[in-house]
C-alpha cells in the first residue's frame, strides 16, 4: 500500500466536515461567552495595572479555540498535523497574576466544549465559574498584610515605635532593619484589627519618628 493510498482509504472518506450553520453557531456563542469571561476579569481584577489587551485576548483565545477543535473534529488527517504544530509552540509571556492562569484555562476550556457541540455545559458552567469567582476574589479582608516603613533616631524610639504597632494591631512582625549613624529604618508586617488606619498618622506624630509609611502588600508586588 503507498501513500495515496492511504488517504485515498474509505476511512478518511467518511469524514463529515462542519457545517456554515454549525460553524456560525459556534463562533456566536464562544465570542459571547469569551465576551462574559472578558467582563468577569474586569470585575474581578485587584493587580496593579488592568490590561485592556489580555481581556482581548480571553475573548479571542476562546473563539480561536472552537476554530481549531472543529478544525480537528472534522479532519484526521489536520488533528494530525495540528497535534504536531501545537507541540512546537513556546509560549514566553510571564503571567503575573496567578488568577490570569484560571481566566486562560477557563477560555481554553470554553472553546472545547463548545466545538464539541456540549452547549448547555458551556454556558450553565461558565455562568457558575463567573458568579463564584465575582463573589470570593474581591471578598475584602482585614487581614491582609500591611508594610510600614518607619524611620527612628534612635533604639528608644524604636522600642516605642514597635509597642504602638503591637498594641494597635493584630499582628507586628519585624521583615527588616537598616541601622545608620542617627537614623534606624524599619521594614514591619502587620495585620490590621479593622479599616482604619488613622493609628498610622499617631504614629508619625511620636518623638523620634522621621516617617511612617504604611503599604498595602500581597507577598508579591506593594502598591
Amino acid at each position: 500500500m503507498t501513500f495515496n493510498d492511504i488517504f485515498k482509504s474509505g476511512f478518511l472518506e467518511n469524514i463529515a466536515s462542519v457545517s456554515m450553520l454549525d460553524m456560525a453557531i459556534a463562533l456566536i456563542l464562544s465570542f459571547g461567552l469569551g465576551m462574559f469571561i472578558f467582563l468577569v476579569y474586569k470585575k474581578t481584577f485587584s493587580g496593579v495595572m488592568f490590561s485592556s489587551s489580555f481581556g482581548v485576548t480571553l475573548v479571542a483565545l476562546t473563539m480561536i479555540t472552537t476554530v481549531v477543535i472543529l478544525a480537528v473534529t472534522s479532519n484526521v488527517v489536520l488533528s494530525l498535523g495540528m497535534v504536531g504544530a501545537l507541540s512546537i509552540v513556546r509560549f514566553r509571556t510571564a503571567i503575573k497574576e496567578p488568577l490570569d492562569i484560571a481566566f486562560l484555562f477557563w477560555s481554553i476550556a470554553v472553546g472545547i466544549v463548545l466545538a464539541a457541540g456540549m452547549i448547555p455545559l458551556a454556558v450553565i458552567g461558565s455562568v457558575a465559574i463567573g458568579v463564584f469567582l465575582i463573589l470570593f476574589v474581591n471578598q475584602k479582608s482585614y487581614l491582609n498584610p500591611y508594610i510600614v516603613v518607619l524611620t527612628c533616631v534612635d533604639h528608644n524610639c524604636e522600642q516605642a515605635a514597635r509597642a504602638y504597632l503591637e498594641q494597635k494591631t493584630e499582628r507586628c512582625i519585624l521583615k527588616s532593619k537598616t541601622a545608620q549613624r542617627g537614623q534606624i529604618e524599619l521594614n514591619l508586617e502587620i495585620r490590621l484589627r479593622g479599616d482604619n488606619t488613622d493609628f498610622i498618622n499617631e504614629l508619625a506624630g511620636l518623638d523620634g519618628i522621621g516617617s511612617a509609611v504604611l503599604v498595602s502588600y500581597n507577598g508579591e508586588y506593594m502598591g
